[in-house]
């Protein structure tokens, strides 16, 4: 992603702390978030003249008066879900590599534990029509039901099992007992009492599915000429690129249900960057649940369709296996922050700014997947500058 400025970098990254009830507004979290992405990359917040907000959460509107913004020249939205922070990332880096920003500011708030939780927010989503007329009246009302089709059919076609499902809950829980900030630190979670746990949506069980979290998390992404006044190390974006799967709004009538947007969009992302999936030093999985780990594992292109079952039951996503996952806990362990935080945790990782037992070694580059709505896809490939 070069432009005559150089690449797009991420300058600054900030991020509350993760919780069940923050206590405070979210126009109040995404602010902290916010001044401690500019103290991190050592400027202004004035200085800030782009905006991407959260789709559906606070607006820009609401931080630019608070900032003291005198002359904000770029916003935007990216309407794709969970998919919408590694979106914004990519606007953000779209905007300041043509000039149309110096400092754009990428950011989430949310209180989706204490106030607004999954029930309220898909009726946010696309397709209402469809679902209040097909969906709801047989009980198909949440994303653990409507994703959990998809994982059946991949044990049927596949024969992915639920030990493999096991094992990436198991993963993240043990990562968040290295990483004092997640909300499962503390709380180790054993093989036994995975599969003893209650159904939620069959085969999906308790701890298949990710937490919900208050907090919110910022980054603030500059052109590579203008990040050298940054006072902090940078992290490049080396390439970002999103995508839709057919049939966007809905999954019943998608002929194949397990090509969604990642899978066009990985293909341009390490295109764009001139990487392949194995140049990558660690990954970031949007781990809405067990299965979509498994999934975007596959659709990434780290190992084949039907082959993420074995991967992950063979260690390669643990700390010391061949590509380290979610090491902060993931939404499943650490907090769901729709994988802002997941964006946070890759720049401290190639930073070397987390503790020696969590700081996965020689790490130079890293993936994030974004996965939202009924499986739209991004995918952002970052590099140690």
């Amino acid at each position: 992603m070069d432009a005559d400025g150089g690449r797009a970098c991420i300058v600054g990254i900030g991020q509350t702390e993760l919780s069940r009830n923050s206590g405070r507004s979210i126009t109040r979290l995404a602010l902290e978030a916010l001044l401690a992405a500019a103290d991190d990359a050592g400027i202004d917040p004035v200085a800030i003249d782009g905006v991407v907000p959260y789709p559906d959460s606070v607006s820009a509107e609401d931080v630019i008066p608070v900032l003291g913004s005198p002359d904000v020249r770029f916003t935007a939205v990216a309407h794709m879900g969970g998919a919408s922070s590694l979106a914004g990332l990519r606007l953000a880096a779209l905007a300041v590599q043509s000039g149309q920003a110096d400092y754009v500011a990428v950011f989430l708030a949310r209180n989706a534990s204490s106030v607004s939780r999954v029930d309220t927010r898909v009726r946010q989503l696309a397709g209402q029509a469809y679902r209040r007329e097909l969906e709801y009246p047989h009980g198909m009302n949440t994303p653990a039901q409507w994703y959990a089709l998809a994982c059946r059919r991949h044990m049927h076609e596949f024969g992915t099992t639920r030990e493999a499902l096991g094992t990436v809950a198991l993963t993240m829980r043990a990562n968040a007992q290295r990483n004092p900030g997640a909300q499962m630190y503390g709380r180790e979670l054993t093989m036994e009492q995975y599969l003893s746990a209650p159904v939620i949506a069959d085969p999906y069980l308790k701890f298949d599915c990710c937490l919900e979290t208050d907090g919110a998390a910022a980054v603030i992404v500059a052109r590579e000429d203008r990040a050298r006044d940054a006072s902090g190390p940078v992290v490049r974006i080396e390439g970002i690129a999103e995508g839709h799967p057919d049939s966007a709004d809905d999954m019943a009538s998608r002929w194949d249900v397990f090509n969604t947007g990642l899978t066009k969009a990985a293909p341009r992302a390490f295109g764009l960057a001139g990487m392949a999936p194995s140049d990558v030093d660690i990954a970031f999985i949007y781990d809405c649940f067990t299965f979509e780990v498994i999934q975007q594992l596959e659709e990434a292109g780290f190992c084949g369709r039907g082959e993420g079952g074995p991967f992950v039951l063979d260690g390669s996503i643990a700390p010391d296996g061949s590509l380290p996952v979610n090491p902060h806990g993931g939404l499943l362990s650490e907090g769901h922050l729709t994988g802002m935080n997941h964006v946070v945790e890759a720049v401290r990782q190639l930073r070397r700014q987390v503790p020696d037992d969590r700081q996965v070694p020689g790490v130079e580059t890293a993936a994030i997947t974004g996965w939202g709505d009924m499986g739209d896809g991004a995918l952002a490939l970052l590099a140690r500058a």
